[in-house]
């Protein structure tokens, strides 16, 4: 896994962020958004995030929701950690062209959502479960698309092989931690779904357009991170 060298949106923000190393990151992630049994689908008295965040009753008419799950990857680098993003190809049926995280629902082969982050990982970019340290278990994420998502936390030591599915991988890339962290660098947008504004976060850096669920799930990383131990 070489280092991506992007353009931020931003360098002041990247720049200004609140420092926090990784050694604090890690124990800060332990405390706050400590790992489950490995067959546990629900943290229990864990805050549920979902696309109603910023627009209460959006899925209060949703049916029950099937589980899934993703791996959100943190990369030890010389300066800092660093977290990684895949860009889905174009031609898909969902989320096509979208900023992801590696995951996918859960199957019946997979012993629980932490199986099915590591398999859907290997799956699309290549990357062994081995290679991966589970670190953390954010918050359940729910979807207008049906997905009670659960997010782990894994840290990544480079170098590491990716072999990214082109069928459903475009582009792998990363972003310095610290740019999640700073307030500034999260916007609010806003679209018309059946004739109702809907509004979302938003990270924007340089090219990338990170929004929907993964921005959501970043808005908790960040909530965690922020609070000291």
């Amino acid at each position: 896994m070489e280092p991506r060298n992007l353009l931020s949106t931003d360098a002041d923000a990247v720049s200004a962020a609140p420092a926090l190393d990784e050694a604090e990151a890690l124990r800060r992630l332990r405390t706050h958004a400590p790992l489950c049994a490995a067959a546990e689908t629900d943290r229990g008295a864990a805050r549920r995030r979902g696309d109603d965040d910023l627009n209460p009753g959006f899925l209060e008419r949703m049916p029950a929701f099937r589980p899934a799950a993703v791996l959100v990857p943190l990369v030890r680098r010389p300066d800092a950690l660093h977290v990684l993003f895949t860009r889905r190809t174009p031609n898909l049926n969902a989320h096509a062209g979208q900023i992801c995280f590696p995951g996918g629902r859960v199957e019946t082969q997979d012993n629980g959502p932490r199986a099915t982050a590591l398999r859907e990982t290997a799956e699309e970019i290549g990357l062994a479960s081995d290679a991966v340290h589970l670190t953390a278990q954010l918050d359940p994420y729910h979807t207008r698309t049906g997905f009670a998502v659960t997010p782990f936390v894994g840290v990544l030591d480079p170098p590491a092989a990716l072999q990214p599915d082109p069928a459903e991988v475009a582009e792998v890339f990363e972003v310095p931690l610290t740019f999640i962290l700073h307030p500034k660098s999260r916007e609010t947008h806003s679209v018309t779904v059946r004739g109702a504004a809907r509004q979302y976060h938003v990270f924007p850096y340089g090219p990338y357009y990170i929004w929907g669920a993964t921005a959501g799930m970043l808005v908790n990383l960040a909530e965690v991170l922020r609070r000291p131990c």
